[in-house]
């Protein structure tokens, strides 16, 4: 399987979506600052995430979520967890 997640950084709020096999061992290198796109930005939390049978269906569906409507998507989903 692989992932398509969203997370969202506590300090300023910004959401960034990536895939991999392994979404508990990749938000850990997010939060550790192993991955230069997002180490100045950590802590992180997980706000989304689906799964699919191939790189090639969660290509497309992570490049959605970097579009500007899923984008938006994200954004409700955050809003929608702050006020729970």
């Amino acid at each position: 399987m692989i992932y398509v997640y969203a997370i969202q950084s506590i300090k300023d709020g910004r959401i960034y979506v990536g895939m991999t096999a392994d979404i508990t061992q990749r938000i850990k290198q997010h939060n550790n600052g192993l991955t230069s796109s997002t180490r100045f930005f950590a802590p992180w939390e997980l706000i989304h995430s689906e799964s699919f049978p191939d790189r090639v269906t969660a290509r497309k569906r992570e490049k959605y979520l970097k579009s500007g409507v899923g984008k938006e998507f994200l954004k409700s989903i955050a809003i929608a967890n702050s006020n729970q």
